[in-house]
């Protein structure tokens, strides 16, 4: 899965093992954990009618490179990142945390982490949508559509079939009830993934 990847690759693992009393290696297996949840939480959120321009809205107020140079963990903005969780998981919450911790990463430390990495999530994805689709920090690619154009939403080539295209592709090609790491698996069978399809009903951001 590239977008995990390439966010593990720009986390200062040992600075945030210190900041949350973890080992790193526990933390970067959590957080294996954590990402594809977030990225498959917006992509079934994406699927909804409205879904996506409500993700696209709030991709334009996390538009802040947070990756860019490696996260620095002082610009990460936690209560926005547990209002971010909010809206993703939505009433299911408690039950993806649940669900997170019986994949043999620390659910406590799973869902310390999410509102840590929920805003870097938004930003990386921003930088993809909003940004015509780049590297870290939307190097190169074409320019996006206004998100206060009409235009910009519904058909092929607007913000929110830009999303479905980044998120999908962040996903390993696959829908939120597919892909997944090996990291990522429970030990009741199925995929994180596989869950949280069956616990994501709609638009929660």
């Amino acid at each position: 899965m590239a977008a995990t990847d390439d966010i593990l690759q720009n986390l200062p693992l040992d600075q945030l093992a210190q900041q949350l009393g973890a080992d790193p290696q526990e933390v970067q297996q959590a957080a294996r954990t954590a990402l594809p949840a977030l990225l498959g939480g917006l992509h079934a959120n994406a699927q909804d009618p409205g879904g996506a321009s409500s993700i696209v809205e709030a991709l334009g107020q996390h538009d802040d490179d947070l990756l860019q140079g490696g996260v620095d963990l002082g610009q990460v903005d936690q209560a926005d990142g547990e209002k971010i969780a909010s809206h993703i998981f939505g009433s299911n919450e408690e039950q993806v945390y649940s669900a997170l911790g019986s994949s043999g990463a620390g659910g406590g430390l799973v869902k310390r982490l999410i509102p840590i990495l929920a805003p870097i999530v938004l930003s990386y994805i921003a930088n993809r949508v909003l940004k015509g689709g780049g590297g870290l920090g939307g190097a190169g690619g074409a320019t996006a559509p206004s998100t206060t154009d009409n235009s910009a939403q519904g058909g092929p080539g607007s913000l929110d079939s830009m999303l479905q295209d980044v998120l999908g592709g962040a996903l390993g090609g696959g829908t939120a009830t597919q892909q997944a790491p090996q990291q990522s698996q429970p030990s009741g069978g199925g995929s994180i993934l596989d869950v949280l399809g069956g616990l994501l009903g709609g638009g929660r951001r």
